[in-house]
Formats: structure tokens, C-alpha cells, sequence
């Protein structure tokens, strides 16, 4: 009688096993290693970024920092005017500094932004192995394609970015910019938004803007020229200007507007009616026109009271009168014509 012995589990296939141990060793680099290049690099450009973040942070601060005029002109003034510096409303020029700085700082962590991202993907991509030459040659293309199409916007953002850069109006400043004169209400990276006289708000592209003139900056000047008669004896004409400038400036009100004594420039032209002479000083930015207005007041009343004439049109009519002979005996009267002149005035 025969036994038979219980089936024996069928003892794994040696070649299967040494197959599995084979593919785990020929792929534990990319299993182990691709994974960990690849955390490195995120950590790397992670790093790269909050340090770059940092730099921006401290160059906003130093932006937002007083200025060392704001600085000067919070001191009490001195009795004897230095040179004159920038001298604008605190609080708007404040406003126009924390503009520009942060809108750079935005500009300045979003490009860092992207590069970062861009060659962090493109190390990624090399590392597990995609060929970077075709993407590139298609991002190329696009990119060229985006640009041909997009050039005036482009143009907007770059020239939006170095009118901040370069600090060539802010808001607040009073500008002409062509046909748009104004103040400034907002400066962004594409379009600049001015008031006008009149209340209308103007979008300006900063691609558009070719130049600038900014009243706000630095120093104005207020000019008036005073028409005089050619009968005027210039010498009280100048004295008059000059101690009406002078006092002008003593006044407690203008005290701070006038950076320096009124100076009377000489003839700036002679005119059939009248001569010109033109008076100049040194102002606060954009106080020229107020002072201009109470410099006219006032050298009208002086030039009145020296009794210097103000020029007025005059024109010269020559008249030809013919008479004859009347038939009437009572009225008549025997005489030769004659030319006449007559000057009106």
C-alpha cells in the first residue's frame, strides 16, 4: 500500500526573484535619487526667493524713508535762506514716495518670481529626463509672437517702470504732458491719470508720453512782465518793481513761498505801444502762479502811485477836408481846402 506525501509549495522561481532585484538596483537611482534632486532644487530656489524678497523689502523701506528735504523743511527756517530745496506738501509727497516704492517692490518680487519658477521647471524637466531643446524653440516662437503682437503694451509697462525709476512725476505734481495738462492723480505701470483745469480726468499710456514738464519739482520761478509807456523813466520803473518785490517778500505770508528777492531782468522787449520790463523770483513748486497774482496787484498800485503810465493802444488818422463855395449868402464862406490832422488817441 502505497503512501503518498502531502504537496510541497512550489519554492519561488530564483529567476523572477533575481529579475526584481535587478530592476530595484538599475532603477534606485531614479527612484531615490531624481526625487531628492529634485526637493533640493525647490529648496534651493525657495531660498533664493525669500532672500531676493528680503532685498526688495529692505530697498522699499529705504525708499519709504523721509527725504532730507521733507527733513529741512520740517526744521524752523533759518533767518537767511539757504539754497532752496524740494519743497512740497508732506503728505502728498509722501503719498507719491509709498506709490513709487511699492509698485517697484511688486514689479521688482514678481520678475523674480517668474525667472525663479521658469529655470526651476526647466531643471525639474531636465531631471526627469524631457529634451528642454524642443520647448525651448517653441517657447522662442511664442515668445516672439507674443511680442510682435503686444509691442505698445509692452512699451507701456517698460516706460510706466522707469518714469517710477527715475522719479520723473509722482502723484500730485502738476505735469504737461502735450495735450493733457494737469495734476497727477495716479502713475501706474501702463497709464498715467491726470486732472485737468476744467475736472477732466485724462488716461495717458506711458508708451505715448514723449515728454514731460513737471512744475513741482525742485523750484519754480514767477515771471511778470510790466508794460510801461516809452515816456517812463526806467530807473523809477526798477526802483518801484524792486521795492515792491522786496517788500512782497518781508510779508509774514510769503515769507516761506519766496526763496529769493524778486529781481527786476531789464527791457525784455519795446513795442509799438509800450516797452516791457520783466520781473522774476524764485518760488516754492507751484506757488509761481500765486505769487504772480499778488505781484501784479501790487505793481499796479506802486506804479500808480509813482505815477508811471501803463501803456495804452494809440493810432495816428490823417483826415483830408476839402471845403467849397456856398450859395448861401448868409452862411457862405470863402475858403481854400486845405489838409488837416487830427491825432486821436
Amino acid at each position: 500500500m502505497s503512501h503518498t506525501s502531502p504537496s510541497a509549495e512550489p519554492a519561488p522561481h530564483p529567476q523572477l526573484a533575481g529579475s526584481w532585484s535587478d530592476w530595484i538596483g538599475d532603477h534606485t537611482t531614479a527612484l531615490i535619487g531624481i526625487p531628492l534632486r529634485i526637493a533640493l532644487i525647490v529648496v534651493i530656489l525657495l531660498v533664493l526667493r525669500a532672500v531676493a524678497k528680503r532685498a526688495i523689502t529692505r530697498v522699499v523701506q529705504r525708499v519709504l524713508e523721509p527725504s532730507a528735504g521733507e527733513v529741512e523743511s520740517s526744521r524752523p527756517r533759518r533767518p537767511s535762506r539757504g539754497a532752496a530745496v524740494l519743497h512740497r506738501d508732506r503728505s502728498r509727497a509722501r503719498q507719491r514716495r509709498e506709490q513709487r516704492a511699492r509698485t517697484i517692490g511688486s514689479v521688482l518680487s514678481s520678475a523674480v518670481t517668474i525667472v525663479l519658477f521658469m529655470v526651476g521647471v526647466a531643471m525639474v524637466l531636465d531631471q526627469v529626463g524631457i529634451a528642454l531643446g524642443p520647448l525651448l524653440a517653441s517657447a522662442g516662437v511664442v515668445g516672439l509672437a507674443i511680442g510682435f503682437g503686444a509691442q505698445s503694451l509692452v512699451a507701456d509697462y517698460l516706460s510706466g517702470l522707469l518714469i517710477m525709476v527715475e522719479d520723473q512725476y509722482g502723484v500730485g505734481d502738476l505735469v504737461d504732458l502735450g495735450e493733457a495738462v494737469g495734476e497727477v492723480e495716479h502713475v501706474g505701470l501702463r497709464l498715467t491719470h491726470v486732472r485737468d483745469l476744467n475736472g477732466g480726468l485724462w488716461h495717458i499710456r506711458n508708451g505715448e508720453i514723449l515728454r514731460v514738464r513737471n512744475d513741482s519739482q525742485e523750484w519754480a520761478r514767477a515771471v511778470l512782465d510790466v508794460a510801461v509807456s516809452h515816456d517812463a523813466n526806467l530807473d523809477t520803473v526798477y526802483r518801484v518793481l524792486e521795492d515792491t518785490g522786496r517788500a512782497l517778500r518781508e510779508e509774514p505770508d510769503f515769507a516761506d513761498v519766496l526763496l529769493e528777492d524778486p529781481a527786476v531782468w531789464g527791457v525784455q522787449s519795446l513795442d509799438a505801444d509800450g516797452m516791457l520790463v520783466r520781473l522774476a523770483v524764485k518760488t516754492v513748486p507751484l506757488q509761481q502762479w500765486g505769487v504772480t497774482r499778488e505781484l501784479r496787484r501790487r505793481v499796479k498800485e506802486a506804479l500808480d502811485d509813482a505815477g508811471v503810465e501803463i501803456p495804452f493802444p494809440r493810432r495816428a488818422v490823417w483826415v483830408r477836408t476839402d471845403s467849397t463855395d456856398s450859395t448861401d449868402s448868409t452862411d457862405s464862406t470863402d475858403s481854400t481846402g486845405g489838409d488837416a490832422e487830427a491825432l486821436t488817441r
